[in-house]
């Protein structure tokens, strides 16, 4: 098999990466307006799917959750509406799209190296080379409740396990020889021994293409060792240039090129036909985002404590987060609440804000608010002076939140010469521009200690 082709980077000018992230179980998505429709349908799935690929888009992106989350012993209301398998899904999407690369959110912790090397390189099979494996941890012992062992890992090592899960997993699809015959595997490590045969022939496109969602410094060390591509989020140009040098600086330790790992930063987008209009336009989404109750509920989850008695629209809590807090169930920890209610509070005196205000400027993912061609520009400038090699977009509608970028922005982002104007590859590594991992025939029977 040859390598991917060489993308247009390889030519001088920075080519934008784009994907589509189906909104999961958040507050990005306004449910209240009349255009959100289901968030379990396959339809919508569909739908998103098909303009991610109609846009040229590298892949579409899948989110994860292993139990519903809870709020003060009930579950958060955000959660009832459920979230179906990834893979299973992903699978359905391969039969209704021909080139996008389809990503799933599968947790390290909670599976077998084994089990999960055969989903996706089934998915890889069945799409032709398109499946991608976005990689993510957890120590919460309140998701380990549904499975057998527990929450029993702690930061440090979860993220241990993770590298040898990956490595299993590549051990795995690296078994088969390129005439087809397949190859005995013996791991043994500090985690996982696998021994025996792996029942799928080597991929389309060798290896599922690996995303790493975090950026913590367990993070970034772990995406710039395994990963090929990286989910993160920016609080605008400055921030994202300094992550991204921070982050293409430790690949030349484990032999990669900065090429090798794509860094894609979570975004949203509001349009207008005015600068004026679309500001506006944000403005309204993120009030709808954060009504009130989520306000209190976002602050609840900083503080520990119940804070219903107090009003969104007035001051922030006075008190002392709770740093032992079991109020929220199932999400991320927040590792220092007292130093982000501080801040909290601190933005709040320098311009103002009640609590909801202060909630609406704090949690909004980095964005893209203008004209279509102002977007087209800024998006344009975040890519060339290496802020970014692409984006990941959360539309703030189900499902139809990315028309508009394809009708309105993809054109201009052509015109400019940083986006695809066709599909020049078929795999998902040829459209981000990787290259297809050669078989590790030495390494096949290496035991790992």
């Amino acid at each position: 098999m040859s390598p991917a082709r060489p993308g247009p980077e390889a030519r001088g000018r920075k080519q934008i990466h784009l994907a589509a992230h189906f909104p999961g179980v958040n507050n990005t998505t306004v449910w209240a307006d009349p255009r959100s429709e289901s968030q379990i349908a396959f339809s919508s799935f569909e739908h998103l799917a098909r303009t991610a690929e109609r846009g040229l888009f590298d892949f579409f992106f899948l989110a994860e959750g292993l139990r519903l989350r809870e709020h003060k012993g009930r579950v958060h209301d955000l959660d009832v509406v459920g979230r179906p398998e990834s893979v299973t899904l992903l699978n359905a999407l391969a039969a209704v799209t021909d080139r996008l690369g389809l990503a799933a959110t599968v947790n390290a912790t909670f599976n077998e190296p084994y089990e999960l090397a055969r989903r996706l390189a089934s998915l890889d099979h069945l799409s032709g080379g398109r499946a991608a494996w976005n990689v993510v941890t957890t120590s919460d012992a309140f998701t380990g409740e549904n499975f057998r062992r527990g929450g029993y890992l702690d930061r440090a090592d979860r993220y241990t396990r993770a590298a040898e899960f990956v490595a299993t997993a590549r051990e795995l699809w690296d078994s088969w020889t390129d005439d087809g015959r397949p190859r005995p595997v013996d791991h043994h490590g500090e985690h996982f021994t696998v021994r025996g045969e792996f029942t799928v022939p080597r991929s389309p496109q060798g290896h599922p293409v690996v995303i790493q969602a975090g950026d913590s410094p367990e993070g970034r060390e772990f995406a710039a060792s395994a990963a090929d591509v990286i989910f993160t989020r920016h609080s605008g140009p400055e921030a994202g240039r300094a992550f991204f040098a921070d982050v293409k600086g430790r690949l030349a330790a484990y032999g990669r090129r900065p090429a090798d790992l794509k860094i894609m930063p979570g975004v949203t987008f509001v349009l207008g036909d005015t600068a004026a209009e679309a500001q506006e336009q944000a403005a309204e989404i993120r009030r709808r985002q954060v009504s009130p109750q989520n306000a209190l509920l976002a602050a609840e989850q900083i503080w520990g404590v119940d804070l219903s008695s107090y009003d969104p629209d007035g001051p922030l809590p006075d008190i002392d987060p709770d740093p032992g807090s079991e109020l929220a169930q199932g999400r991320v920890r927040i590792a220092d609440p007292k130093a982000v209610a501080d801040s909290w509070r601190a933005l709040s005196r320098a311009k103002g804000l009640s609590l909801r205000e202060t909630v609406i400027e704090t949690t909004g993912r980095q964005s893209f608010i203008g004209t279509p061609e102002a977007v087209a520009a800024e998006m344009d400038a975040y890519v060339q002076t290496g802020a970014a090699d692409g984006f990941i977009l959360v539309p703030h509608l189900t499902p139809g939140g990315l028309d508009a970028f394809v009708d309105r922005v993809v054109p201009l982002l052509q015109e400019r010469g940083v986006h695809r104007t066709e599909y020049s590859g078929t795999t998902l590594r040829a459209h981000l521009g990787l290259p297809e991992p050669a078989p590790r025939a030495g390494e096949r029977n290496r035991n790992v200690h």
